[in-house]
C-alpha cells in the first residue's frame, strides 16, 4: 500500500540504548486492530542504523521502533528508511525464507525461554510475514495468528509497518511485571551490497542474527 506519512525526526541513529521500554494501551485499538495512530505518541522509540557489528553506520537506512502492550497483544511498530526496496513479487502473504528479502525483524525471549530459544517475526515492505520458534538453531512454524499492516510512503523512502503479537502465541501467560529479552534488525538490498543492520550489535564475523547473548531488556510499563 502506497501512502503519504510523516518523515523521522532527525536523531542520531547509532545512539546506544540497551532497553526498550512497552507503553501500555490505554485506548482501543482502530477497526483493523492495530493501535490508533495518537496511541504511538506514548511509545518511546529506540533506532538503529549501523550494521550487525556496530559499524558503518548508514542514516538513509534507519530504523525506529516503538512498542505497545495490552493484555492479550503485543504492538509493534517499525518505520524503515531506505535506500532501494527488494521484495518478492505479490502478497501479503506468509512466505517462507522472506529473509531473503527485505525484512524487519524482531527475536523475543519471554521468561519462560532461555538459551538458544525464542521466536522470530518477520515482515517486509510488500506486507509479507514470517512467524518461526527457534530451538537451538533449529526452527519451525510459529503460527501466531500475528498481523500486519504495511505502508510505503516513495517520496520519503520510508515504509512502516505494524505488528499485532497475540500474547498467547509466545508466552503461557503473560505478566507485565516481568521482563522479556529482545532485539531488532533490518535487511536491505540484494547482494553483493545487501545492508544488515541490528539494534544491539552480535558482533558474528559474517552477519548473523541469531545471537541471543546479544539480547537485551524488553520492560513493560504499567
Amino acid at each position: 500500500m502506497l501512502c503519504a506519512v510523516a518523515p523521522m525526526p532527525a536523531q542520531t541513529c547509532a545512539t546506544v540504548q540497551n532497553m526498550i521500554s512497552v507503553a501500555k494501551l490505554n485506548s482501543s485499538t482502530d477497526s483493523s486492530g492495530f493501535p490508533k495512530a495518537e496511541a504511538w505518541n506514548s511509545a518511546k522509540p529506540i533506532q538503529f542504523c549501523a550494521d550487525w557489528q556496530g559499524k558503518n553506520p548508514d542514516p538513509q537506512r534507519q530504523t525506529e521502533v516503538q512498542a505497545l502492550w495490552s493484555t492479550d497483544t503485543l504492538y509493534l511498530r517499525f518505520r524503515a528508511s531506505y535506500r532501494e526496496l527488494y521484495t518478492y513479487p505479490g502478497g501479503p502473504e506468509r512466505r517462507d525464507h522472506l529473509w531473503d528479502r527485505d525484512v524487519a525483524e524482531v527475536f523475543l525471549q519471554p521468561p519462560h525461554q532461555s538459551g538458544r530459544v525464542y521466536s522470530e517475526i518477520e515482515v517486509s515492505p510488500n506486507g509479507d510475514w514470517i512467524d518461526l520458534a527457534i530451538a537451538n538453531g533449529e526452527h519451525e512454524d510459529l503460527r501466531s495468528a500475528v498481523k500486519s499492516r504495511v505502508t510505503v510512503d516513495e517520496r520519503a523512502k520510508l515504509w512502516t509497518a505494524e505488528v499485532a503479537l497475540p500474547m498467547k502465541s509466545v508466552t503461557p501467560m503473560f505478566d507485565p511485571g516481568q521482563s522479556w529479552r529482545v532485539n531488532f534488525f533490518r535487511i536491505e538490498g540484494p547482494e553483493p551490497s545487501r545492508f544488515y543492520s541490528s539494534w544491539q550489535p552480535t558482533n558474528t564475523p559474517k552477519a548473523n542474527f541469531h545471537v541471543p547473548e546479544a539480547f537485551v531488556e524488553m520492560r513493560f510499563d504499567k
